[in-house]
C-alpha cells in the first residue's frame, strides 16, 4: 500500500512540474490534466453523434492494436537483432559478393564446357554414322566379291 501511494505522490509531482512548464500562456497557468480531459470530452462528444467516425475509430483500434502487437514482437526479437551474427552481415556481404562472382565464372565454364561436350558429340554421331555406312558399303563389296567367287568355281 505505501508502494503505489509513493507511486501515486511521485505521478502527482511529475504532473505538476509538466503544467509549470507548459501552462504559462496567455490564459495564465492552466491544468494540462483538465485540458486533455475536455479534449477528451470533446472527442467523444463528435464521435458519439456520428456512426460514421465510430465505424472509423473502431476501424483504427483495431489497426493500433495490431500495430502494437507487432511492435511488441519486434521488442521481444531485439536481442535476436542485436546479437553478434546480425551484426557482422555487412562483413559477410563482401565474402558473398566475391563467392558470387566465382559462382558465376564456375557457371559460365560449365556452359562453355557443356557447349565443347556437345560438338564432342555430334562429331562423335557423325564419326559413328560414316563408319557405319563404311562398313556397310565393305560388307557388300565382300558379299559380291564372295558371290562372283562361288560362281566361277562352278562355271569352270
Amino acid at each position: 500500500m505505501a508502494a503505489g501511494a509513493v507511486e501515486l505522490q511521485r505521478m502527482q509531482w511529475r504532473l505538476e512540474e509538466l503544467e509549470q512548464r507548459v501552462g504559462v500562456g496567455a490564459c495564465g497557468p492552466c491544468k494540462v490534466a483538465d485540458e486533455v480531459g475536455k479534449v477528451q470530452m470533446a472527442l467523444s462528444n463528435i464521435t458519439g453523434k456520428r456512426e460514421r467516425i465510430k465505424i472509423l475509430f473502431k476501424k483504427n483500434k483495431q489497426v493500433i492494436n495490431s500495430r502494437a502487437a507487432l511492435l511488441e514482437q519486434v521488442k521481444n526479437l531485439q536481442p535476436i537483432l542485436d546479437s553478434a551474427s546480425i551484426q557482422a552481415v555487412p562483413d559477410h556481404a563482401t565474402k558473398l559478393q566475391r563467392l558470387s562472382q566465382i559462382h558465376i565464372q564456375q557457371q559460365e565454364q560449365c556452359h562453355d564446357l557443356t557447349d565443347d561436350v556437345k560438338i564432342l558429340l555430334e562429331d562423335y554421331n557423325k564419326m559413328t554414322l560414316l563408319l557405319s555406312k563404311q562398313f556397310v558399303q565393305w560388307n557388300e563389296i565382300l558379299t559380291r566379291l564372295e558371290t562372283a567367287k562361288e560362281e566361277k568355281p562352278a562355271a569352270e
